[in-house]
């Protein structure tokens, strides 16, 4: 049975699987906010690492973000830490928000397949997802920076980690805190299997997962390009959110600034157009692997023309630190082998030099019809489909983010305006944001994302702990009682939270073996529920422990959480 509509919002808000952030668009907002609040990003201002940033430009700050993250924190796209759950069960959460059609077309848990391109490397194989029979679908959870930090306790991590929107969420906050880059400069934008963030600085700059990606870097053919150009080129863009509010192609409500929006949508297109040149050409051919066959190289040998096939070229270039597409070519040449050249053309194969040397007097424009015909005549040969190899070149050179359509949406004021610099302290965006709940919806869902149960409702929370915490019931819910809670009692006593009030869900406490008490009996009370589904139970918390009552039983649990005197009704399965 679905909840209402407030009461599920804000137990997503806690849990964020990406489900979940697509459902409600303006969760992913609320979780940068909640790592914008986080003391850990603030603490990264000190680290030696960062020292004399602010004499820094733009870029190079945002470059030693880059290189901290990449330092600190993996990629993580382990289907099972957070668990499974059942397509059923989430089309039935969600029935009331959103068509069972519409989700199935816009998600990869429940059956996107995307373009051509997703359907010819079968999606589900491709992220692993196919291991799940039938209805089984992972939680595929995001993580606030405190959950992403806690991966170091977990065996094969010798660091933080996790997945895309979770390094966008952290992308986000760390470019505004550390690197002092505006809030209403950063734009994050997730496809059905992909989640990134745009940054409005100078060309525009890419977060894909770890990495940046620069305009410069986005055309230069490299395999890294290619996995960061994957999303934009196959997918269309769900969701754009920003600090004025979002935009979800699937809703015609937006809540984000239509200026903004506007902005986005212009430069973002800017970022993913570049005029034809001999270097892209270049740059083209090395991303499309199977025509590099179809071309060879002429450049003298001994005071001769020697050709080479242009594979051959490529493989020279791999792995060096000389180019085919840049002035460092007589370098990269003078590393082949005289032998390995041709004193002849090669059968069947265009030359390269010839199609530079046209690109470069003509000046041929990719959106002129005229010039895409001079290339299509120039591009035959016996070894290529010159119509399938001028429609990738067009592709390479000018691709077109499916985004969601402005004049589709209903634009919707009446959100307070963040307003949020670096500037402010910690304490003074806190106290800010919390001004601002009742004018702005994703500051209040921050909150619930922040998990602190001192500036929220514990009902949300409670849901997301005994209803989607299926890891640690694997784990033990088939022991007795008495076992389990002694297994619990016995993690390590302290929490992956610093601060008073906030408290990790039960899947995270059993994932990372550590909790404070209030999070252990919160922990124990998804166990119990296992074998007492409908049975009462409360949770009698104060500022030193946390006491679970249930079937004429009680386990008291130490706490140093600072919890407000409070009784909690743990909340029944569905």
């Amino acid at each position: 049975m679905s909840l209402p509509r407030e009461l599920e919002r804000k137990s997503c808000a806690v849990t964020l699987s990406d489900m979940e952030v697509f459902i409600f668009p303006e969760l992913i907002y609320s979780l940068v906010l909640a790592n914008i609040m986080s003391p850990r990003i603030w603490r990264w201002r000190d680290d030696p690492w960062f020292e004399g940033l602010e004499a820094m430009k733009p870029y190079r700050r945002i470059t030693r973000v880059k290189q901290y993250i990449m330092d600190h924190y993996s990629f993580n796209l382990d289907l099972d830490t957070w668990g499974l759950t059942t397509k059923p069960r989430e089309i039935e959460r969600f029935r009331d928000f959103i068509d069972p059609a519409a989700l199935a077309q816009s998600n990869a848990l429940f059956g996107y397949e995307g373009d051509r391109y997703y359907f010819d490397i079968d999606i589900r194989s491709h992220f692993g997802l196919d291991k799940y029979e039938g209805d089984v679908i992972p939680y595929w959870k995001t993580e606030t920076v405190e959950a992403m930090d806690a991966f170091r306790h977990r065996p094969g991590y010798a660091g933080g980690a996790g997945e895309c929107v979770s390094l966008s969420g952290l992308y986000a906050a760390a470019l505004f805190l550390v690197a002092r880059i505006p809030l209403r400069d950063i734009f994050l934008m997730a496809t059905p299997l992909h989640s990134q963030n745009f940054v409005d600085l100078d060309d525009g700059i890419l977060t894909n997962n770890r990495r940046l990606v620069t305009k410069k870097m986005w055309f230069n053919g490299t395999a890294l390009s290619a996995q960061a150009r994957r999303a934009l080129e196959h997918e269309r863009v769900t969701l754009v959110a920003h600090e004025t509010g979002w935009i979800h192609t699937l809703y015609p409500r937006a809540t984000i600034a239509p200026e903004a929006y506007e902005r986005f949508s212009r430069r973002l297109r800017e970022f993913l157009r570049t005029p034809l040149n001999a270097a892209i050409l270049g740059n083209y051919l090395r991303h499309h692997h199977d025509i590099q066959k179809c071309f060879q190289l002429r450049w003298p040998v001994r005071g001769a023309d020697g050709y080479i096939g242009l594979e051959k070229v490529f493989e020279y270039e791999h792995g060096g630190s000389y180019s085919l597409t840049d002035d460092t070519r007589p370098k990269l040449l003078a590393e082949i082998e005289p032998e390995e050249f041709q004193p002849r053309p090669l059968l069947g194969r265009m030359v390269f030099n010839d199609l530079e040397e046209l690109i470069r007097t003509r000046r041929l424009s990719l959106d002129r019809p005229e010039h895409i015909n001079l290339l299509r005549e120039k591009f035959a040969c016996d070894c290529l489909n010159a119509e399938r190899a001028i429609q990738a070149l067009v592709r390479f050179c000018h691709t077109e983010p499916r985004l969601p359509e402005a004049r589709d949406k209903q634009f919707v004021g009446g959100q307070a305006p963040l307003e949020l610099t670096a500037d402010l302290t910690r304490e003074q965006i806190i106290a800010r944001l919390e001004a601002l709940r009742s004018a702005n919806e994703m500051a209040d869902l921050a909150f619930y994302a922040y998990r602190d149960l001192n500036r929220t409702a514990a009902e949300p929370f409670l849901i997301a702990a005994v209803r989607r915490s299926p890891v640690s019931r694997r784990d033990l819910g088939a022991l007795p009682e008495a076992e389990a809670a002694a297994r619990i009692e016995a993690l390590a006593d302290e929490s992956i939270y610093d601060e008073d009030g906030r408290l990790a869900q039960p899947d995270e406490v059993w994932n990372y073996g550590r909790g404070d008490g209030a999070e252990k009996a919160v922990l124990l009370a998804n166990i119990l529920r296992v074998g007492r589904p409908q049975e009462a139970m409360t949770i009698e918390v104060a500022p030193d422990r946390a006491t679970l009552h249930a079937g004429g039983r009680s386990w008291t649990f130490g706490s140093r959480k600072h919890l407000r005197p409070q009784v909690w009704t743990v909340p029944t399965e569905c």
